[in-house]
């Protein structure tokens, strides 16, 4: 299985699309988890994980990679496993939702941050690699920087991380009120 290759879709409400990255990397940090779909052998799932990430917007295109981790063992380390350590993925993560009730029911929306993509999943075997990456779930989730982990603790766990192939972000703001 691949992406289509063809240049990535515009997004239709394009006066919504965040591509500032300072605001781009805020609804990254903001965001407390993200939802991973990908297909194995069983069918299509999606699955809820925390994340960190690194990214360097200063390139073009820009590179995002998302980390998780998980047990050693499940579909989700199998379904990476099954393909080659390089799984197609597809992922979101959203903040700030709220929904505004309108004047009529069509006038009702929902505010938002969001950021969606698709990547390609690996698992991290190196264990200074997996170090790394857990200390900064370990900041970015927990709030605590230079954990100290040892190479026995990080055998125990299983350290995934998606190399984003192409992503956007979107804003949604709340609705003005209108006076009546």
């Amino acid at each position: 299985m691949s992406f289509a290759s063809s240049q990535p879709r515009p997004m239709r409400r394009a006066e919504r699309e965040v591509t500032d990255p300072a605001q781009i990397e805020q609804i990254l940090r903001d965001c407390d988890d993200m939802r991973v779909a990908y297909q194995d052998a069983q069918g299509l799932t999606i699955v809820p994980v925390n994340f960190a990430y690194t990214a360097d917007f200063g390139t073009t295109p820009h590179r995002l990679t998302l980390f998780a981790h998980s047990a050693v063992e499940g579909r989700k380390i199998d379904a990476i496993r099954a393909a080659g350590n390089a799984l197609p993925v597809a992922f979101e993560m959203d903040c700030d939702t709220r929904i505004h009730t309108g004047h009529t029911p069509c006038a009702t929306t929902t505010e938002f941050r969001s950021l969606v993509g698709t990547g390609t999943a690996s698992l991290v075997d190196d264990v200074e690699e997996k170090i790394a990456a857990l200390r900064l779930l370990l900041e970015q989730c927990a709030g605590m920087p230079d954990a100290p982990l040892l190479p026995r603790q990080v055998s125990k766990v299983a350290v995934w991380r998606i190399d984003a192939i192409d992503f956007k972000a979107k804003h949604h703001p709340a609705p003005a009120r209108h006076r009546d």
